[in-house]
């Protein structure tokens, strides 16, 4: 149990499908007390089904600064400081994932990029003062990052993004020992992914390309999120970390 008596933020759970969720299992199931960040009041009742009674839930709306710095100041009284930060956030509008890239328009573009990709260093510069040394931040991302997937467009600039953060933030936070890195996650039917035209198709697609012909699951993406907020990922930087079964490599 190498997360025993460690706090750890975990934001993104939307439902028992999620990245998210898959990464708080495997975190509890190593010893971490769980700090859960919801949106608003519809994602706290969902949340409150799968957290445990011990665990902390907190309101965290990503696009206000004030949301932000009000969940961290609660996170300060009720803990002092934390181990660990898991970041499973990421928005677009629909209709701005499909068609011609081009024609995406300057607000769903600005959207994508606030919640997808800002809010990570947002976050991160809420939980700076409080991150222990030898904690880690995680985020996720996917390959659409550096390959043109089919009705994933504004997304896919998004994660570039947010992966290019990860790189910078892994520089500054590691001054004081913390290590910032990203798990490119492979296709899972999540309620993200639901929202990509064709994502039955994309899934089959992906899955056919693990090495095993099998999809990877949420379960084994918790388990790396759990070892990279450990101190045993303590020399991992700035990495974006494949938990795709393969599916990269072809």
């Amino acid at each position: 149990m190498f997360l025993e008596n460690k706090k750890i933020v975990v934001m993104g759970v939307a439902n028992s499908k999620s990245i998210a969720w898959g990464c708080a299992k495997a975190l509890k199931a190593q010893g971490a007390t769980l700090i859960y960040t919801y949106q608003n009041e519809r994602m706290e009742k969902q949340l409150a089904k799968l957290a445990s009674p011990e665990d902390l839930l907190l309101e965290c709306d990503v696009a206000s600064d004030e949301s932000i710095r009000r969940a961290f100041a609660t996170i300060e009284a009720r803990f002092g400081q934390i181990d660990g930060l898991v970041h499973a956030i990421a928005y677009s509008k629909k209709e701005e994932l499909g068609g011609n890239i081009s024609d995406v328009s300057r607000d769903g573009y600005a959207l994508a990029q606030d919640i997808s990709s800002y809010s990570l260093l947002a976050v991160a510069k809420a939980a700076k003062p409080l991150l222990k040394a030898g904690s880690g931040v995680v985020t996720l991302t996917y390959m659409g990052s550096e390959r043109a997937i089919p009705n994933y467009n504004v997304m896919g600039i998004a994660k570039a993004a947010l992966e290019a953060s990860v790189r910078y933030l892994a520089v500054e936070f590691g001054k004081v020992g913390v290590h910032v890195n990203a798990i490119s996650a492979g296709a899972i039917k999540t309620l993200a992914v639901s929202g990509v035209d064709g994502y039955k198709g994309l899934i089959k697609e992906s899955d056919s390309r693990t090495v095993d012909g099998e999809g990877v699951t949420i379960d084994e993406i918790g388990e790396v999120a759990a070892f990279l907020v450990s101190p045993l990922s303590a020399g991992v930087v700035g990495d974006v970390i494949y938990v795709d079964k393969g599916v990269h490599l072809t």
